[in-house]
């Protein structure tokens, strides 16, 4: 299927104010994820790499969450951990009224087809030695939905819903475009009917001209089957476009958590700030003054005491911020930020003439 025509008619998908309430679909709390280090002949552990601490959020029925923040941030251990892709050191993570960390074997099996993943790269997440209809088909012959006939025929249907073609199904992985094979990905985590799916930099592999399409149908796809995502990007500008709620993510903690609206006019935390002035904007009259953060990101094995942004924070002073962690404080109607001078921050804001 051709990939040269992009939707340009969409509008963001960025609310005024607050998104309107919605029942939790799934509810994350404290969750923390350490990878042990270990060294020398006994494998003891030395060290433990912090990738994921204390980190706690919502997703509510057909709403889109998305997660930001650098490269190695721990947003994707956020999201596989979530699905117990990987195993959590401590937190709770409740599905539907579910405890997912709770759950044994067989019924993580049976909570499997409600929770499914997009995965960052189309080219080596797909199987090269099967085709599209045994990718496709696989978890549904592995459930017991659909065998034989029946799965050619739901894996046709699936294609057709993701926009490529029923022959397509007879064809293997390096036949595809990009945009084509995360079209495919995205029809195997439709294929068990899910209500929620973490889209884990599904689009940043991506030509910009198809990352267009892909989020397009993401957004048709929520509509018409009733999703829940968890966005995770890197991209600012695709989050502001899809997502109803972000959350930003620094050194393994959320710092910042607004409605999308809000985040990007009003962002509080010096972070956030540093991330949205980097954002291109098109147009040559319109310039925005860049925050260029001082330093790098310190290491996850030792993160800095107290606050973890003092380090290249302009806000920071030589006390409350290096001993005292700050909490993830409300100082508007869902607009959440882990600043101790979140209030001061406002006066640098820094905005296009």
């Amino acid at each position: 299927m051709s990939e040269t025509r992009a939707r340009s008619d969409v509008a963001p998908a960025a609310r005024a104010g607050a998104p309107a309430a919605r029942p939790p679909l799934l509810e994350v709390e404290g969750l923390r994820k350490f990878f042990p280090i270990r060294k020398g002949l006994l494998s003891r552990t030395v060290a433990h790499v912090q990738a994921v601490d204390d980190v706690s959020f919502k997703v509510g029925a057909g709403e889109t969450l998305g997660l930001v923040g650098e490269s190695g941030c721990g947003k994707t251990t956020v999201g596989r951990t979530v699905l117990r892709l990987i195993e959590p050191t401590a937190g709770r993570v409740t599905f539907e009224g579910e405890p997912v960390f709770d759950l044994d074997r067989s019924a993580l099996r049976r909570l499997r087809p409600r929770m499914q993943i997009i995965f960052q790269d189309p080219y080596s997440s797909l199987n090269p030695r099967m085709t599209v209809e045994t990718i496709v088909g696989e978890a549904l012959t592995v459930h017991g939905i659909a065998r034989g006939a029946e799965r050619r025929r739901v894996v046709g249907d699936l294609l057709e819903r993701v926009g490529l073609a029923r022959h397509h199904m007879t064809r293997y992985p390096h036949e595809f475009s990009g945009g084509q094979r995360q079209r495919v990905g995205i029809a195997r985590a439709l294929a068990l009917r899910p209500r929620f799916i973490v889209c884990d930099e599904a689009v940043s592999a991506l030509d910009v001209s198809i990352r267009s399409q892909i989020v397009n149908l993401l957004q048709d796809l929520q509509r018409e089957l009733g999703l829940s995502y968890l966005f995770i990007a890197h991209d600012l500008s695709v989050v502001e476009h899809i997502s109803d709620r972000v959350a930003v993510m620094y050194l393994g903690k959320i710092v910042e958590e607004a409605a999308s609206a809000a985040l990007y006019a009003t962002p509080l935390h010096p972070y956030t700030q540093a991330l949205i002035s980097a954002i291109p904007i098109p147009d040559p009259e319109v310039r925005r003054e860049r925050i260029i953060l001082q330093g790098d990101v310190p290491s996850p094995v030792n993160p800095p005491g107290g606050c973890r942004f003092h380090t290249r924070c302009w806000l920071a002073d030589g006390a409350r911020c290096t001993s005292e962690v700050p909490p993830l404080r409300e100082l508007a109607p869902g607009h959440r930020v882990a600043c101790h001078y979140a209030e001061k921050s406002l006066v640098g804001i820094k905005k296009a003439p």
